[in-house]
């Protein structure tokens, strides 16, 4: 993957609860500019964007047909999950599925799932690459 870039409601809640997480996963900061912040690991870079472009009367919404979420890597394991699980609602993420953490995605997936002040929802996956057999 290139880029990924997601347009935001408010640039500067998004930029306090995208940046922390980003940089605590690897993410250097990348760009800057008035509407937009960007971060990046190799040559991968994720934008967030508060386009004057954007609707104002419509708000993501993860359950509806487009972006559900996006998955990272947690490169430190377990503890380093627990950590940025611990952490997050300092930042403005809020656990999803608490009750079956770390498991809520199956007996042999280990993540977080958190979601942002603006709807955004991300996985924190521990462990490898695994090939998964669809249909």
């Amino acid at each position: 993957m290139h880029h990924v870039e997601l347009w935001v409601a408010d640039l500067e809640r998004s930029d306090a609860s995208w940046g922390w997480l980003l940089e605590r996963l690897g993410y250097a900061p990348y760009q800057h500019w008035a509407a937009g912040r960007s971060w990046r690991m190799a040559e991968t870079y994720l934008v967030i964007e508060q386009s004057p472009a954007l609707r104002p009367d419509t708000a993501h919404d993860r359950m509806r047909p487009g972006l559900n979420h996006l998955a990272f890597y947690v490169r430190g394991g377990r503890a380093e999950l627990d950590a940025l699980v611990e952490a997050a609602p300092k930042h403005g993420w809020a656990p999803l599925f608490p009750d079956r953490y770390p498991y809520a995605g199956g007996p042999d997936h280990c993540a977080a799932y958190l979601e942002n002040e603006e709807g955004f929802e991300v996985e924190l996956v521990v462990g490898g690459f695994r090939s998964v057999e669809v249909g």
